[in-house]
């Protein structure tokens, strides 16, 4: 199976999927719409594609006018039932193509929060492998309403975390990507809102980092394996 990584800039890339993805012999493929570039590959040679996260927000259309491109890309994906995961940025820009509201929070979520998963997770074949309470690394400003149709998946105090739309799409607000050093990287380079302390959140990923990678992992294969069997079925 061919994989597409829709990325949204340097810094929020395809991470710990990449191997994951890589490891269960699929073929893995970068491309943002940003780069102004045709995809590596006809849209319809991809049997599962990944959705990332990015500096900017999913209504920016303004500054970012490849955004409504990618919205509209989504919306065809959607129609057509690919296999999708979408990961913060993602996971809103998912829910906007199937036409919810996003916006923005009282207060963003940044670094490690207890997330929930709903009773409907349990079954769910990406999530319910995932413990039913966990600590999990977050870096948004934003947040979505739930699709129609969509099945709620996760929860924290603030938001919706985690979503299911039809059979084979899922958006997670949370980042089950993400590497230590790319935390490293984005405390370095981002300037965070009053409040938030950034030695604190440094030395709390150094003690749950290694944990969360456990689980984004699992997550990651557990989609590909879904994505799989969609692509060919037996």
């Amino acid at each position: 199976m061919r994989v597409l990584s829709i990325v949204h800039g340097s810094e929020a890339r395809t991470e710990l999927f990449a191997p994951v993805v890589q490891e269960r012999g699929h073929e893995l493929y970068e491309w943002s719409l940003a780069w102004d570039s045709p995809p590596p590959r006809p849209i319809d040679d991809f049997g599962a594609v990944l959705i990332f996260g990015g500096a900017m927000h999913a209504d920016q259309d303004e500054q970012h006018p490849w955004l409504r491109n990618e919205t509209m890309l989504l919306q065809e994906l959607l129609d057509r039932h690919v296999p999708m995961l979408g990961v913060c940025l993602g996971a809103q820009l998912l829910a906007r193509a199937a036409h919810a509201p996003v916006w923005a929070l009282d207060e963003p979520e940044i670094g490690w929060y207890e997330v929930e998963l709903t009773p409907q997770a349990a079954e769910d074949p990406v999530l319910g492998g995932l413990p039913e309470r966990f600590d999990a690394f977050e870096w948004h400003y934003y947040t979505y309403d739930m699709p129609a149709g969509a099945v709620e998946l996760a929860r924290s105090v603030s938001c919706t975390q985690a979503f299911r739309l039809g059979e084979y799409v899922w958006g997670v607000q949370f980042h089950p990507e993400v590497t230590e050093e790319q935390v490293h990287g984005w405390l370095a380079r981002e300037e965070l809102p009053a409040g938030f302390d950034r030695a604190a959140i440094e030395a709390e990923t150094a003690e749950k980092i290694a944990r969360w990678n456990e689980l984004g992992r699992t997550l990651c294969g557990a989609f590909v394996e879904t994505a799989a069997r969609v692509a060919a079925p037996v």
